[in-house]
């Protein structure tokens, strides 16, 4: 039998024999047990002790089973910390992670207060009480910055030492022992011990002990670093991915572009909720929106704009929400204390274009966030990183807003990267529906341009005969003529501007033939005294007047001769009314071409009817439909030469007019009528302030803006200068008007399939005494009484409304009468009821019609058409 000391001496004189023992019957029995991931370590760290190397091994394979059993980057670095703060004999350690926000670097609370008895709850720092050094501040800041380790054996004595944290925990920092944690070039952390225990200072011993360690600190840190990384980029490839899926799946709309491309991302966005604001591209504001800036009555907008000088106007606000129960909301419109534009973040990145990354939202000191919880799931922002979505142009279209990073965590650098990224992207994709817009708005011109070629045509050298015949005077083209020619043939044709009574308000077009119309037009332009000032060729006014005859189609109401009563309405309250004493010839001249030109290639239908009926015209023009189009029919005939009349004027002249009709022609979109006429009324108040008229007339010669709204008003009498005609006039223009209003009527009837208001529904006819003096009472008294307050010459208009309003409302009370008898005979005589309603109704009918116009309605109408025929 032999004893354990015979056997050890044994062992000790055959150290070959021993190992190779050792190595065959117990090394893989030990190495098995020792990367058991249940088995504990046997090492006793409550007291401080010199370790042996059985101890230190046990160190090494706990600190490897941890990285074996699962890459936990918290847990397995703060196992490291605990052993490390028992080798060096440290009070505590901690542990900084290096991160960037809005581009500068920082270092974040990750471990703190690390000792040999913590746990890993107590140290772990939550998200919301991270304690941020700047690289600039304290000694860990300095560790970042040069990458080498700092051994300070008293902090006192040290030009980096900040007690900032000091006095947050009411610790006393003595001496200092940092390390920082490198992947490659890139820094990933920065290791801290602090106060050694059983000496004054930390030794060259500790820093040998820290960075043989730190090894397997390294490790795990870069491995959990390039794990993030990676994971970071896995989730940019997907959001590009499915994000450019969508956004090529949807052209026509930058709303359901970004709609689509950002709810399909939502997975990999690592976030509980995220809002996208559009913005309004808008860069000009339209003249009737100017007008109350300019007039003084609306302060200019003096708040924050984009860096193309847009004003930041959210026109609707998406929210996502992910957290809990997914849902959409889209807000449009959304008032400036909406939770997600109230803080001013928003606005902040539209105005500067910059990324914002706010940690610890609520606490933020530039902007106000909600605190309170925006749901009933309790939901509050803790932290945000807010993006600007900018296009190829560089122009801002919207703000992108993510909050509260899923593992409560503040968005870091890669958020910042992957969101970036993702915006960049939304951007450019606007050029998409940008260019499908621009597509799509150039096939309906195309379209409107084909439909105006074929109904329309110039004057053609036939037609321009039967006013200039050349051939028969002079045996040539007028294009051969010399001026003098042509004005000696147009002396002789053009009629005598009393007999044809162009000068007064009561002008009468149905004695006159269109082409006498067209000729009363050029006699116009004459008595402006604008034909020689501007060198206007007489063939192009002749053509452009006639085309201007063609331009208009042959409709029940609104054709040639509704055409030319507003320009000579306009021309006689220059002349007639004495307006013209504001005016420059060159504004007149424009004045009475955008009262010519107002209506031209007019359809019988109103702005509503084209957009129900989706008609080229309501998707090229978004709002005055129909004036915008008669505006660009006018511009499209001055751009021929042939009949441009403002070919000899300067570029500063040629701009002046084409302004001029923009607002004269828009402005007789009688939804604007409302928004102008009291800042018109202001203007007629104004000039009752000066008793001296030639004062006013100099003042007002110079107000741009009042003259605008002045001749603005003026386009509006004249659009409704059939109201104020004499009765015999004003009663067979209102049955045309009523019969093209029952002519859309009954489209919308046939085509749209729907019920037309009463005032189209022929069907309803017998109301159009009712119906006209609500239109006198709420539509044009007030602008014949404000132009007779404003020139005692337009009087007569005022006093033709009153007299045809009296007359209007004697047909409604007798008709209103009928009514009253019918419904008493009703009562009283039930089974006749039927056939005396049908006989009383007739009556009425037939009243009505002879105190109106003597012949019945559709006599009338009969006779009417067939006259503008």
């Amino acid at each position: 039998m032999v004893d354990a000391a015979a056997a050890e001496q044994f062992l000790d004189a055959n150290p070959d024999f021993a190992k190779k023992y050792y190595d065959n019957t117990f090394r893989p029995k030990v190495i098995s047990e020792m990367l058991d991931g249940n088995r504990k370590t046997a090492l006793d760290v409550s007291r401080y002790h010199e370790l042996t190397k059985l101890e230190e091994s046990e160190i090494v394979f706990d600190l490897i089973r941890d990285i074996q059993d699962n890459l936990h980057m918290e847990k397995s670095v703060f196992t490291l910390m605990k052993y490390l703060v028992f080798l060096m004999r440290a009070d505590q350690m901690s542990l900084f992670m290096y991160r960037q926000r809005n581009g500068v670097a920082e270092l974040a609370t990750r471990l703190f207060n690390v000792n040999k008895d913590s746990t890993l709850d107590d140290c772990v720092v939550p998200p919301d009480s991270e304690i941020v050094y700047p690289l600039d501040m304290g000694i860990v800041g300095h560790v970042a910055t040069t990458k080498k380790m700092v051994n300070i054996p008293d902090v006192t004595k040290s030009e980096h030492f900040s007690d900032f944290v000091d006095g947050l925990t009411e610790y006393q920092t003595k001496n200092v022992l940092a390390v920082p944690i490198m992947n490659g070039k890139d820094m990933v952390a920065v290791m801290m011990a602090l106060n050694k225990l059983d000496a004054p200072h930390f030794g060259p011993k500790d820093e040998e002990v820290l960075n043989k360690y730190l090894n397997f600190g390294n490790l795990v840190l870069r491995v959990f670093h390039l794990s993030y990384l990676h994971n970071c980029e896995t989730r940019k490839g997907q959001v590009l991915l499915w994000s450019a899926s969508k956004v090529f799946e949807e052209l026509t709309d930058i709303e359901r572009q970004f709609h689509k491309a950002l709810y399909t991302v939502r997975a990999f966005l690592n976030c509980d909720r995220y809002s996208v604001g559009l913005l309004d591209m808008t860069k000009t504001k339209e003249f009737f929106d100017l007008w109350p800036i300019l007039m003084g009555e609306a302060a200019p907008y003096d708040g924050p704009k984009t860096p193309d000088g847009r004003e930041i106007i959210f026109y609707k606000v998406i929210d996502y929400i992910l957290h809990g129960k997914e849902d959409i909301k889209v807000i449009p419109g959304p008032p400036p204390e909406h939770w997600a534009l109230v803080s001013g973040l928003p606005t902040y990145v539209a105005e500067n274009g910059l990324i914002c990354n706010i940690m610890n939202a609520p606490e933020d000191d530039v902007f106000c966030f909600q605190k309170e919880a925006l749901d009933d799931s309790g939901w509050t922002i803790k932290n945000v990183l807010s993006l600007p979505i900018v296009n190829k142009k560089e122009e801002i279209v919207g703000v992108a807003t993510f909050y509260n990073r899923k593992d409560g965590k503040p968005f870091d650098e890669m958020d910042e990267t992957l969101m970036e990224a993702l915006t960049q992207f939304l951007g450019w994709s606007v050029l998409n529906p940008d260019t499908y817009d621009k597509m799509n708005k150039l096939e309906n011109r195309r379209d409107i341009f084909q439909d105006m070629v074929s109904y329309h045509v110039k004057c053609r050298k036939d037609e321009l005969q039967n006013i200039l015949n050349t051939r028969e005077r002079w045996g040539k083209e007028p294009d051969e003529c010399e001026e003098e020619e042509l004005q000696e043939i147009l002396s002789e044709v053009l009629p005598n501007t009393k007999k044809c009574e162009i000068l007064e308000f009561h002008f009468y077009d149905f004695h006159h033939t269109e082409l006498d119309l067209v000729k009363c037009g050029v006699k116009m332009y004459y008595e402006l005294k604008v034909v020689d000032k501007f060198h206007i060729p007489r063939e192009a006014l002749v053509r452009f007047m006639y085309s201007l005859s063609k331009g208009y189609r042959k409709i029940t109401y609104h054709n040639w001769r509704h055409g030319f009563n507003v320009g000579q309405t306009m021309f006689t309250l220059l002349m007639t009314g004495d307006l013209k004493r504001y005016y420059t010839d060159l504004e007149c001249m424009a004045m009475v071409t955008a009262g010519l030109c107002h209506d031209l290639d007019h359809r019988g239908t109103n702005n509503l009817y084209q957009l129900k009926s989706a008609n080229p015209l309501a998707k090229l023009h978004g709002s005055s439909i129909m004036e915008r189009h008669h505006l660009e029919f006018g511009k499209t005939l001055l751009r021929d030469d042939a009949l441009n009349i403002y070919q000899n004027l300067n570029r500063r002249q040629h701009e002046t007019v084409i302004h001029l009709m923009d607002i004269a022609i828009i402005a007789t979109d009688l939804a604007l009528y409302f928004k102008k006429r009291t800042m018109f009324q202001k203007i007629v108040d104004q000039s009752k302030t000066y008793e001296n008229w030639n004062d006013w007339t100099k003042y007002m010669m110079l107000e741009t803006t009042r003259k605008e709204i002045v001749m603005a008003m003026m386009m509006t009498a004249c659009d409704l200068s059939a109201i104020a005609k004499p009765w015999e006039i004003q009663s067979k223009v209102a049955l045309a008007v009523a019969a093209e209003f029952w002519e859309q009527g009954d489209l919308e009837r046939t085509v749209l399939e729907q019920q037309p208001i009463p005032m189209m529904d022929r069907n309803k006819a017998a109301d159009l005494p009712k119906l006209q003096c609500g239109f006198i009472d709420f539509v044009c008294a007030f602008v014949y009484k404000e132009f007779s307050r404003f020139h005692v010459e337009i009087t007569p208009m005022l006093d033709r409304l009153l007299n045809n309003r009296k007359e209007w409302n004697a047909l409604k009370e007798e008709h209103e009468a009928k009514l009253a008898l019918l419904e008493e005979a009703k009562g009283k005589e039930q089974p006749a009821a039927a056939a005396t309603t049908k006989q009383a109704r007739e009556e009425a009918q037939d009243q009505q019609d002879h105190r109106v116009t003597k012949p019945t309605i559709s006599t009338e109408l009969t006779s009417c058409s067939s006259e503008r025929s």
